[in-house]
């Protein structure tokens, strides 16, 4: 094995965020690119996380549903307490237009009856719900209602589950929401609207709805967000900004209790402008050019057994624009492992080494962030006794 470490750039710090500033219990702060927490305070504890559920239900529903359905409102949706749009059981609307209900003032029967036309049920749509969270790779997360309100269930085995999620998961939901998911430009159109009109099918009651999302106006580039609060979550917020080339997302949950409505929007501020100050984008792959590798015992073009045989190689296709939010403490390194020699037959496409990319932090495990597989580029032949032999003819014999 050949082996190269070849330093590919840093970038650098400021102050980390001072945990005690922050009035959250758990807080995160994510690249929403890569998925890779930036900063974290308590992020992987499991609490309740209030109407920043909703932000779920509403990207599963531009997923699965069709904004044209029609809607009928069942007596259990119609029974959610408030926030709540006012339905009326059997009453129709359009999804699309609940969905607005559902972003920007929050409404808990909305949540319920879009739960039930694409779920069928609010259980079997809670179901959707986990099986998409751990799909975008949600350790900690279990969805219960639609809506956020607090609830608990008791297992067959006695175990008894809470409605909750860690910040750090809330935070891998909204980056799907609007940097992965097929319906992203939807989702990120309804939470950054104003103001939405609507009636009922019928025409029989006529709607307002005001976005309460009051970041979107307090700090350039504030791109999405959702608000929540229950006596047991307390003021949660999941929010995400986008400015230059960076993406951030940050999570807030129990973030203080009545009269302390105001501490999450000082959180997000502290957080998102820690990330716009301290981290910057890189693209970290860079070309590689490889010399030829030697194949022993190949068969070489010219008939000649006692020609050096080679090979070119190259890395695999595949996506080779990839970037990162680096700060200047980090740096990226490119190693590089090959083949010292292949032995023939050799296949095209046969696998000969790895570039691999690490971030690597002072007094830090390194993190693997891309590995490519180094590939030969043709095929090369074994040197059997036919091949020799025929060489012996053509040379030596008349």
């Amino acid at each position: 094995m050949v082996l190269s470490l070849l330093p590919i750039g840093t970038v650098f710090a400021e102050e980390e965020v001072n945990e005690s500033e922050l009035y959250a219990k758990a807080a995160v702060l994510m690249d929403a690119q890569s998925g890779r927490v930036l900063y974290s305070k308590n992020g992987e504890e499991v609490l309740p996380m209030a109407s920043t559920t909703k932000i779920m239900t509403c990207i599963l529903a531009l997923e699965y549903g069709n904004m044209e359905d029609i809607v009928t409102v069942s007596s259990y949706a119609a029974s959610q307490p408030k926030v709540h749009l006012g339905m009326i059981t059997g009453r129709e609307y359009y999804l699309k237009d609940l969905l607005y209900s559902l972003m920007l003032e929050s409404h808990n029967d909305s949540a319920v009856a879009i739960a039930e036309q694409i779920g069928g049920s609010v259980e079997a749509f809670a179901d959707m719900m986990n099986q998409k969270a751990a799909e975008i790779g949600c350790k900690q997360t279990y969805f219960i209602t639609p809506n956020g309100l607090d609830a608990k269930v008791v297992m067959e085995s006695g175990e008894e589950k809470f409605h909750s999620t860690t910040a750090e998961d809330l935070a891998r939901i909204m980056s799907y929401c609007i940097m992965e998911s097929p319906k992203k430009e939807e989702f990120l159109a309804i939470t950054r609207t104003e103001q939405y009109s609507f009636s009922d099918i019928k025409g029989q009651c006529s709607y307002s709805c005001y976005n309460h999302n009051a970041f979107l106006t307090m700090m350039d580039g504030a791109l999405s967000g959702k608000t929540g609060f229950t006596g047991l979550a307390g003021y949660c917020y999941v929010g995400a900004l986008r400015r230059e080339e960076k993406t951030f997302v940050i999570a807030l949950l129990a973030c203080g209790w009545p009269n302390n409505k105001t501490y999450k929007w000082s959180d997000s501020r502290k957080l998102f402008t820690y990330g716009m100050e301290n981290y910057n984008y890189k693209e970290f792959y860079e070309e590689q050019v490889f010399e030829p590798l030697s194949v022993a015992n190949g068969a070489a073009r010219s008939g000649n057994p006692f020609e050096t045989v080679v090979t070119g190689i190259t890395i695999e296709e595949g996506d080779r624009s990839v970037g990162l939010l680096v700060k200047e403490t980090e740096k990226v390194v490119k190693e590089v492992s090959l083949l010292s020699k292949l032995t023939a037959p050799v296949q095209k496409g046969d696998a000969v080494g790895t570039v691999r990319y690490y971030l690597e932090s002072e007094g830090e495990e390194r993190i693997l962030l891309r590995e490519y597989s180094v590939i030969a580029v043709e095929e090369v032949a074994a040197r059997d006794f036919t091949y020799c032999f025929r060489y012996i003819v053509e040379e030596f014999l008349p």
